[in-house]
């Protein structure tokens, strides 16, 4: 198969879920069963290219890379900057076509989710156009070979979303968290922009190949390393919004309020992958500086989410705060220099974590027709503590989520426990050589805290005693079409599929396919060396998998200890921890603090540009009307009284001297020269006085 056929391949692959959406938001209640199958066809067609792709890809061309690319805009030579032109096209390399597989495939699993947890819903044919429009937007994030087509497949996904989040927009909830998650990715998208501009106005091209190639001859932003510093970082902004790392990590915990396939699809696996995707896609430009931030960012963000996870109750807020945990260990890892770990940890996630919220949705699901069969309205299906005893009414379900905890928690034998020990051995490497231990402390410390979390949820929901036993009759397995989706990604959450090692990723294809890119930034700011830091890694890794299965061992004991055998009372736990623990409840007051600072503030500021239109700017306006209305009254009392008072003055004395003379008009010749002597008589009186 030749470069030219993967490229069209690759065509089809983006543009037939764009074919879907089309039609399913123009036909769709007029296509069979509202086109539910048609759009989860369509991305079965892409997941199987996909598949064509990577292996093609991998076997035959493995250290090649596939460009195709044309001249949207030619600007000429512009004077003072050079000759501009831009370029839009595709890029096939390792990174993509590993991208492509994932998403395809959780878009399909999803789709094919979808078709029994939305059966009846009021707009049934959109939802299924909107996950064609989403998947579209993301899979041209993943093949694009430019800033400017990143971006704007970027702010796509934004926008689909948006309208997946809200899809039942008539809850004021979900509506609030559509609005939130646009707005907030916003911030970082504004960022993100800025540095893809100070880019462009250095180099005059936004192709990725360009910019590396000037970078790398010496050519970097206004001659200033820190310019290609702040660059890195401003880029990564867009990683921070769409990626939900601190401190805008706010707006993904409120997006459950979407669908749980739509969790699955946006907020497990693809979506929020973006931002890793992105910072892969672009580690050859980022300074060693820009890299420690990304590092910090990431380890911060893993630390927080992973504490609030721990006393949450809603089992999609405990799934939201993981992901958002795991999206920092991923961030993390690509800022220490474990590049492959890194993305190699986005692959695996992909499948357990879309799993569990797949699975979590068949719980949710039902529960849901349990409580409708029971007239109940008020009891909440998605709180931990209304669930319970699930696991012979939901066996399929149950054993599912339970390979996907193991996964999760870094157990061996799973694909979490492949990509997790390498992560965990690239911050004990990144560590000695820098000496920053305080990475690997986290890192280890949210291991040891995602395990507890993971076997809570598992535990309250399916074993022990459910809350409300008679409803338990009324529970039962989801349909084939929700428990196949669970089925895939449980297989591809064994170690198998990756390595045949199920102790060392390295041996495995993954690592043979993703190598970490060579740096092109000036050595005086470049990362850590890639040999050096490949050693570091080597000699930390017996010890990095030591400690990881061990701290996870114990955070699952843990959660056994405290919720299966009871031996430790949660509740005092809770008591105990004090302040802690309510902080943590409380999501560290995040909300609350940007409440009171951003959204208040930004209320403020609306406040006072109000009064200041009202008050100042419409002052003036009315004062100088007012003003304008006076000196037009006394203009036109003037022209009244004054001006016309003199026009008709000079009319009337006009008048009344015609009339007087009038009288001395007579016509008659004798009268005229009668005048004439009077008036002789009466001038020479006048001369001979004076």
């Amino acid at each position: 198969m030749t470069s030219d056929t993967l490229i069209q391949f690759a065509l089809y692959i983006l543009f037939l879920p764009l074919l879907g959406f089309v039609a399913l938001i123009f036909f769709g209640k007029r296509l069979p069963r509202q086109g539910d199958w048609f759009g989860t066809g369509i991305l079965g067609i892409t997941l199987i290219l996909s598949f064509i792709i990577l292996f093609v890809k991998l076997i035959s061309y493995p250290a090649e890379t596939f460009i195709s690319q044309f001249t949207w805009i030619d600007f000429g030579d512009v004077p003072f900057i050079g000759p501009i032109s831009i370029e839009l096209g595709i890029m096939l390399d390792n990174l993509s076509v590993i991208m492509l597989v994932v998403v395809t495939l959780v878009s399909f699993l999803v789709h094919l989710f979808s078709i029994g947890y939305m059966q009846g819903d009021v707009r049934y044919s959109r939802y299924f156009a909107y996950l064609g429009l989403f998947s579209f937007s993301m899979l041209g994030i993943v093949i694009t070979h430019n800033f400017l087509m990143m971006y704007i497949f970027w702010e796509l996904v934004g926008l689909s979303s948006y309208l997946l989040i809200g899809h039942w927009y008539e809850k004021k909830s979900a509506s609030d968290a559509a609005k939130k998650a646009f707005i907030v990715n916003r911030i970082g998208d504004a960022g993100m922009f800025i540095g893809i501009m100070i880019l462009f106005v250095t180099f005059s091209t936004f192709t990725f190949e360009k910019i590396f190639d000037s970078i790398a001859i010496g050519m970097i932003p206004f001659g200033s390393e820190a310019w290609l510093t702040a660059a890195g970082i401003l880029i990564f902004c867009g990683a921070i919004g769409k990626s939900a790392q601190f401190p805008l990590h706010t707006w993904l915990p409120d997006a459950m309020e979407g669908p749980t396939p739509v969790s699955a699809l946006i907020h497990a696996a693809t979506m929020v992958a973006a931002g890793v995707y992105l910072i892969a896609r672009t580690f050859a430009i980022m300074t060693g500086d820009a890299l420690m931030v990304i590092t910090y960012i990431g380890a911060i963000t893993a630390f927080i989410a992973a504490t609030i996870a721990i006393t949450q109750f809603d089992i999609k807020k405990v799934l939201a705060y993981s992901t958002i945990s795991q999206l920092g260990y991923m961030v993390m890892a690509l800022g220490t220099g474990a590049y492959t770990a890194g993305f190699f940890h986005l692959v695996t996630h992909a499948s357990f974590k879309a799993g569990l919220f797949l699975g979590s949705g068949s719980v949710i699901h039902a529960m849901h027709e349990a409580l409708h069969n029971k007239h109940d309205h008020r009891t909440d299906p998605q709180d931990i503590r209304n669930l319970g005893g699930l696991r012979n009414k939901m066996p399929i379900t149950y054993l599912t989520f339970l390979i996907f905890t193991l996964a999760i928690s870094g157990v061996p034998l799973t694909s979490g426990f492949l990509s997790k020990d390498e992560i965990l051995a690239g911050t004990l490497g990144f560590a000695s050589v820098t000496g920053h231990y305080l990475i690997p402390f986290i890192a280890f410390i949210v291991a040891g805290m995602t395990a507890f979390y993971m076997f809570r949820i598992f535990i309250l929901t399916f074993h022990g005693n459910h809350a409300e036993p008679s409803r338990l009759n009324d529970i039962h397995e989801s349909p084939a079409v929700m428990t196949i989706p669970l089925i895939v990604f449980a297989a591809f959450s064994i170690w198998i599929f990756y390595s045949f090692n199920p102790f060392g990723a390295t041996s495995g294809w993954f690592y043979f396919a993703i190598d970490r890119p060579m740096s092109v930034v000036p050595s005086v700011v470049q990362p850590v060396a890639a040999d050096i830091f490949k050693e570091a890694v080597h000699h930390s890794h017996t010890l990095a998998m030591i400690l990881s299965i061990a701290i996870a061992g114990l955070g699952i004991l843990f959660a056994f200890v405290v919720y299966h055998f009871r031996k430790l009372d949660a509740d005092n736990l809770a008591k105990a921890a004090g302040p802690f623990y309510n902080l943590s409840y409380n999501k560290w007051r995040f909300d609350e603090m940007y409440d009171k600072s951003v959204v208040n503030g930004t209320m403020g500021l609306s406040n006072l540009s109000a009064w200041f239109d009202n008050y100042i700017i419409d002052g003036i306006v009315n004062g100088s009307a007012t003003i304008t209305r006076w000196w037009s009254k006394f203009t036109g009392r003037f022209d009244n009284v004054v001006i016309d008072g003199l026009v008709n003055f000079s009319a009337y004395f006009t008048g009344f001297s015609g009339l007087i003379l009038r009288k001395f008009q007579s016509g008659k010749v004798q009268t005229y020269i009668v005048f004439v002597i009077f008036s002789i008589i009466v001038f020479f009186f006048i001369f001979r006085t004076f």
